[in-house]
């Protein structure tokens, strides 16, 4: 065999082990659909709210953000029925008005947490990455207190919700890409043990 053929030959069979090892892991379920800092799932393979999708990875994924809430009640979050499934509001380019679509999971948030008065929310406020460092802060920011009014508004109390703006320094989804830019143009509901 010549040297040539040889790397050849060693090169397939390194694509095929990797091959293999990629095809293993999926069929075992490695896949978790998170984030590529662990923070969270990434918003490209959710159903839109805030949920990862896929059965095999869901025990682990979807208690990201529900620490603080009693695992009795957990289910109610990760129901895509129920309105509290929905963790993630979405913006339009340069906003902080939230959508009229998500006007039935505010409710649903500001009903649960004044009933559950020892439970607390942090509003972590997102933008794309096109912008100023400072302009997409304050951009965040105005979006994690337009979600937190309107909590308060229906029916939340001011003191269990605190918030953050992480600008563009959290995306959801990389890439430059209008799809990309949509899905970080978010506030994520992040119920904390305080």
């Amino acid at each position: 065999m010549r040297h040539t053929d040889f790397q050849f030959a060693r090169r397939l069979m390194l694509v095929m082990v990797l091959l293999a090892t990629a095809i293993a892991v999926t069929a075992c379920g490695g896949n978790k659909n998170i984030r590529g800092n662990g923070s969270m799932p990434q918003a490209g393979m959710q159903g839109g709210n805030g949920q990862a999708a896929g059965m095999g990875s869901r025990r682990n994924i979807d208690v990201r953000g529900l620490e603080g809430v009693p695992a009795g009640d957990r289910h109610m979050f990760t129901d895509p029925s129920n309105p509290l499934s929905t963790r993630t509001i979405y913006f339009p380019l340069d906003s902080s008005s939230i959508p009229s679509r998500y006007s039935q999971a505010i409710q649903a948030h500001a009903q649960y947490l004044a009933n559950h008065r020892g439970v607390h929310l942090r509003l972590e406020g997102n933008t794309d990455e096109r912008g100023t460092r400072e302009y997409n802060v304050a951009l965040g920011e105005r979006r994690a207190d337009s979600v937190k009014q309107a909590l308060v508004l229906s029916g939340a109390n001011a003191g269990q919700i605190t918030t953050i703006s992480y600008g563009e320094e959290r995306p959801a989804e990389l890439g430059h890409t209008e799809a990309a830019y949509a899905k970080n143009r978010r506030v994520d509901f992040i119920y904390t043990n305080h």
